[in-house]
């Protein structure tokens, strides 16, 4: 049972004489921030005292009298000018614990209206190895795909390929021109890495010394106005100027980095004589990658049979992350799989009017935005606003979702603002289209996360070094037990690794999704805080309770075990468990999976307070014993569960 859905559903009725936003009055129903006011607290009384015109004390009164709440609590205190305070009964809380032991559910029902949702979500470019920046989209949404079908929606999660366009007329052109045809043989993943970094940093080579002189002119220009305008005194106390000024100046020093960095790239290449000879011998590189490019999507069979022998290599590389993630798909439609779709898709806007030609390019105009989306450009090749079009396309005819949500950085906002007000458009407007965006993964230096030399970190090392570290904890952990080390080396090896990737798919799913944060081994691995590495110890924990005492928990759970609730450690953490079910509400309500984290956490923490204060194998009677080992089950279960839905692997021993 969602306690705080409950007590919502019953005062919304008791408020009806009292308005008509009822839904709206009964979410002022929340958990209370200090337990000395109750579980729960109400404060719906004041805004409709102040509406009414009467005093908010006494429509509280009016509204608990109407409430029938003496099943689930104590008597509602009123407080101060009208706080209603809730107390659950303690044999409410028993009883809703005891139909969870023998529940696989916990006591949490499937949804009375399930919804079938497509999770677009991960999404690397095949062309190259994933890196950081593919690590919160690949696990925000596996947590989400998780989270919504545990709740018993219809989920359909789709990993949508960049497996086509630019990015492989990059390798094949690389391919027939800088291929390492040993390095090839021995590692093709790792030379076709190669062959993308170096012509996608030819091309940038050469599209920043043509952008240069424009470069150089836009900062004279402005440092002409700024130097002009310097010479000129201010009005006094004319803030709009001075604002004005300042912003003149912080657009001349913008510029001025623009161009400093796009020099300092252009030396850094002019320096490297071999790097520089291949500018200077490919200098048409950018037209010849485009020209690579249209080859392949018109069907030139040479350039088809790379692709097809650079793919599997590719792809192996990639399902190699996923199987170390524990992350799965029910779908990977990559962009080639759309490609024949998408002229039909230009051809069917254009015939709605929904799409026109604009300078050569076929585009869609919105009243929403500045800037039209460009559906097909002047040389007749398509964008990925396309593509995606004739994804939601194609997802609405073969699944006919409520829903679609793509898990994907924020720096794609205006793309996706565009994109669902063009299906709305076209007709796909009653489905919910959400972008589920996510901030950035920062270095120490507060800026995107890369290696000493400037480049992606890449997630196999990433994920290498996380298992490496929890090894050397493990191994410290296990070294240092007063009885002797007790695991072997397997053991050691096995719980390092599920630790290692616990810790880093944590990491990222304890922030809200929104934020940036700062990458640190150090903090995802802690033993204490907010982090997997205490999860799993402390559902470890739990767990050799019933090792030391033999306990057979199967046995347990259908004893018929009365849980007794005498102490407040007891009650605290009996009312955390049956708060389950509110987390997965918050998780899935504004798909933030921190939601969940935030209530895992705490409830690790409600159980380390019953642990020191509640002896389990050495409570004073046999009736205590079973009911505190059964609230050490429905933790650890519910740990176990919580952290599933997150994608994260429990340990029994660490």
């Amino acid at each position: 049972m969602n306690l705080l859905s409950e007590l919502q559903r019953r005062f919304s009725a008791a408020l009806a004489p009292f308005a008509s936003n009822t839904a709206e009055l009964a979410e002022m129903v929340r958990p209370s921030q200090d337990p000395k006011f109750g579980d729960y607290q109400a404060n719906f009384a004041m805004p409709l005292g102040k509406r009414l015109g009467r005093p908010p004390r006494e429509i509280a009164g009016e509204v608990v009298a109407a409430t029938g709440l003496a099943d689930l609590c104590e008597p509602p205190e009123i407080a101060g000018p009208g706080f209603i305070n809730l107390r659950l009964k303690n044999s409410f809380l028993s009883a809703q614990l005891e139909a969870a032991m023998t529940d696989s559910r916990l006591g949490i029902p499937p949804v009375a209206e399930p919804r079938t949702y497509v999770v677009d979500f991960s999404a690397p470019n095949v062309a190259k190895p994933m890196h950081v920046g593919h690590i919160r989209s690949t696990v925000i949404g596996d947590s989400l795909y998780r989270t919504l079908q545990f709740l018993g929606h219809r989920v359909i999660g789709d990993n949508h390929l960049g497996d086509w366009g630019t990015q492989f007329g990059m390798i094949i052109y690389g391919y027939r021109h800088f291929c390492d045809e040993a390095r090839y043989r021995e590692s093709p993943v790792d030379e076709l890495a190669r062959l993308y970094r170096l012509v996608n940093r030819l091309v940038d080579y050469h599209e920043t010394r043509a952008n240069l002189p424009k470069l150089k002119e836009q900062v004279s220009r402005m440092e002409t106005a700024v130097s002009r305008d310097a010479a000129k005194p201010l009005p006094p106390g004319d803030k709009k100027a001075a604002q004005a000024r300042k912003r003149q100046e912080g657009q001349l020093a913008e510029a001025r980095a623009e161009l400093a960095a796009a020099e300092s790239k252009l030396a850094e290449v002019q320096r490297d004589q071999q790097l520089s000879a291949l500018a200077e011998k490919h200098a048409e590189i950018a037209s010849a990658v485009l020209a690579e490019t249209a080859k392949l999507h018109a069907g030139d069979a040479e350039n088809l049979r790379l692709w097809r022998e650079f793919l599997p290599p590719c792809l192996e590389a990639i399902d190699q992350i996923y199987r170390r993630l524990g992350v799965r798909f029910d779908h990977t439609l990559g962009e080639s799989f759309y490609h024949d779709r998408l002229a039909g898709v230009v051809a069917d806007l254009a015939a709605r009017g929904i799409a026109r030609e604009s300078d050569g390019a076929m585009c869609v105009f919105l009243e929403s935005h500045a800037t039209p989306m460009i559906v097909q450009k002047q040389d007749g090749a398509f964008l990925y606003a396309t593509s995606d079009l004739a994804t939601i396309d194609y997802r609405m005819r073969t699944w006919s979702p409520d829903a679609i949500l793509y898990v994907v950085d924020h720096r794609q906002s205006l793309h996706f603002e565009q994109l669902f007000a063009t299906a709305r458009l076209w007709g796909y407007e009653n489905i919910e289209l959400q972008h589920i965006s996510f901030g950035t993964v920062l270095g120490d230096d507060g800026r995107p996360f890369k290696t000493r030399s400037g480049d992606t970190v890449g997630l196999s090392g990433l994920l290498d070094e996380a298992v490496r570290r929890a090894h050397l904890i493990v191994s410290e952990n296990d070294d240092s037990k007063p009885g002797g080390a007790e695991l072997s080396a397997e053991d050691r090896a096995r719980i390092a690794e599920a630790v290692g990737i616990a810790a880093l798919k944590y990491a990222d799913l304890s922030q809200n999704r929104t934020s940036d944060y700062v990458f640190s081994y150090d903090k995802m691995l802690a033993m204490n805080g907010n982090t997997a590495t205490y999860m799993q110890y402390a559902y470890a924990r739990v767990r050799s309770i019933f090792a030391r005492g033999a306990i057979d928990a199967e046995a347990l759970r259908s004893s018929g075990v009365r849980i007794l609730l005498e102490t407040p450690a007891e009650r605290s953490l009996a009312l955390e468990l049956l708060r389950f079910a509110e987390a997965l509400s918050a998780a899935v309500s504004d798909y933030r999976p921190h939601q969940l984290t935030s209530y895992l956490f705490e409830l690790a923490n409600c159980y380390s307070t019953f642990f020191e204060n509640c002896p389990v194998l050495k409570a004073p009677t046999p009736e205590l014993r079973s009911s505190r080992l059964a609230l050490c089950d429905l933790t650890a279960r519910t740990l176990k569960k919580g952290l599933e839905l997150l994608g994260i692997e429990v340990v029994e021993k660490m």
